[in-house]
């Protein structure tokens, strides 16, 4: 019988933040990497405690039994060239190549405020008009074109919180301009409410074909109300607990999950949730993301299997 082709990884934002280095800064990496093999997570993002040396990022992940998801790369095309974008990936997209990496986080932080405390998220950087829009995704379409060419690496855009792209509207237009060939989506359920997205499976069913990673998050439905209306920066939000671990907050994962299945999708789930750990224990809340998903994969599978079945029985009466 056939399973959905689906691995389930974890970013070690439950355990340490880049952003934020006093949420688990003193945590070392060994015990993100052996605490999350034992709940049973097939791989990790990368942060910035990983080996930078690809052979050396390879070996520290085998000793646990774990692959190499992705990482983030860190784009400046809506500000900058395509030649400089060129020049900069080079270290990072061989070291996920070397990893076995499909596909690649680009976030884009030119402008963005998403790492800045003091600044409110209603100051986030737009693009002026459509001559803006049209030129970055110009630029995005010949940046993947790259990747694939040179990598075979797909560049899966993370829309993001206090960025050019953060809306459910920035996400249509940024889909509409680029190409499916050169730029697919990183679909983050977490963003996507907290970018505008009531009901995140609205927006993922529009561009379901277009996803070429996926990061679960869950939402505090509360939390993100208080960070509009009072102003708050993305990491104020993240300090009082915006985020959470699928399962644990208001988006509904059984129908995301069956919305993704239903689309063909196949590649990694990613258990990424910024929080405090001194407030949300690393452990407890990794097992839960996991469980969370491990659950409905079976059950999306045990369904698939009996759908299988019966079809077979008819077919041989």
């Amino acid at each position: 019988m056939n399973t959905w082709n689906v691995r389930i990884g974890i970013n070690p934002l439950s355990w340490m933040n880049d952003d934020l280095p006093a949420l688990g800064g003193d945590t070392p990496l060994e015990t993100a990497l052996q605490e999350g093999a034992e709940i049973g997570y097939a791989g990790f993002e990368l942060g910035n405690k990983f080996p930078k040396e690809p052979a050396a990022l390879k070996a520290k992940l085998a000793q646990y039994g774990l692959a190499c998801v992705s990482g983030w790369y860190s784009g400046q095309l809506a500000e900058d060239t395509v030649d400089h974008e060129i020049e900069r990936c080079a270290t990072h997209m061989e070291k996920l190549r070397f990893n076995g990496c499909r596909v690649v986080v680009y976030g884009e932080v030119a402008g963005s405020i998403q790492g800045r405390m003091d600044t409110p998220l209603a100051k986030r950087p737009q693009f002026a008009d459509d001559a803006q829009w049209k030129a970055y995704a110009q630029r995005l379409n010949a940046f993947g074109e790259h990747l694939k060419a040179q990598y075979g690496i797909t560049l899966a855009y993370h829309h993001h919180m206090g960025a050019y792209v953060e809306s459910p509207q920035d996400v249509d237009r940024l889909m509409a301009l680029t190409a499916p060939d050169c730029v697919s989506l990183l679909f983050d359920t977490g963003h996507a409410y907290f970018g505008g997205a009531g009901n995140p499976v609205e927006l993922l069913q529009k561009h379901a074909s277009r996803v070429a990673h996926v990061h679960c998050k869950d939402v505090r439905a509360d939390v993100i109300r208080q960070a509009r209306n009072n102003g708050w920066s993305f990491l104020d939000g993240v300090l009082n607990g915006t985020f959470t671990v699928p399962g644990d907050g208001a988006l509904d994962y059984d129908t995301l999950l069956g919305t993704l299945h239903a689309s063909g999708y196949e590649g990694w789930l990613v258990v990424e949730a910024e929080q405090d750990p001194a407030v949300a224990p690393s452990y407890a809340y990794a097992k839960k993301g996991y469980e969370t998903l491990r659950r409905i994969v079976d059950r999306i599978d045990a369904a698939t299997a009996d759908a299988q079945l019966v079809a077979m029985e008819q077919g041989a009466r």
